[in-house]
């Protein structure tokens, strides 16, 4: 009993002792850094006013790299290493498909200075645009019909090729079918003429 009599309570002077008011002070301060930091950018002015979008004036060249083999170095600049380099958001593409992607996106039409929005044409605008056209095919000797008839053309030739590529195996269920239909027309002659 003499040791427990030493003993005037539990030891934990190991644990951490908080100061309330040291505390409240630092909760204080983080507050009012908060508060100053919304007033900042409350304060920052009107948000920024972007352009809607517009056609590019410069031809997207993609086949210039295309079978082309290039050694692949780490230390090389940014400009000079494989794939498709962005220079208006400063990054590399390892593609076509992700590199127009890029160019088409959000992040780099922002870095333009346009925003996703499509300006609405009106009817005057639409009228110039047609003159126009019409004015770059009477220079090159083409009519604006023949000119859009090449168009529609392409585009129909390119989408037969596209029905055939993705029409084969249409085209052997089709033949499946027109086989089934025949021998069951057969077995139907073949029945009515036991009967």
């Amino acid at each position: 009993m003499a040791a427990n009599d030493n003993v005037a309570g539990v030891d934990n002077t190991f644990r951490r002792k908080f100061d309330r008011e040291e505390y409240l002070e630092r909760a204080r301060e983080r507050e009012k850094q908060e508060s100053d930091s919304r007033a900042k950018s409350k304060s920052k002015g009107p948000p920024v006013q972007r352009k809607p979008l517009k056609h590019r004036d410069y031809v997207v060249d993609l086949e210039s790299r295309l079978g082309k083999t290039q050694v692949v170095t780490p230390i090389a600049p940014l400009s000079q290493q494989a794939g498709y380099y962005c220079s208006v958001c400063e990054c590399v593409v390892k593609d076509s498909a992700n590199y127009l992607d890029h160019i088409n996106g959000k992040k780099h039409q922002r870095a333009l200075g346009m925003s996703m929005r499509v300006e609405r044409a009106s009817l005057d605008q639409v009228h110039l645009q047609r003159s126009v056209s019409a004015l770059k095919c009477s220079r090159s000797g083409k009519t604006l019909a023949a000119s859009q008839s090449k168009i529609l053309m392409r585009e129909s030739a390119s989408s037969r090729k596209r029905r055939r590529k993705g029409n084969v195996n249409v085209e052997k269920e089709r033949k499946r079918r027109r086989k089934r239909r025949r021998w069951k027309r057969k077995l139907k002659l073949i029945l009515t003429l036991q009967l």
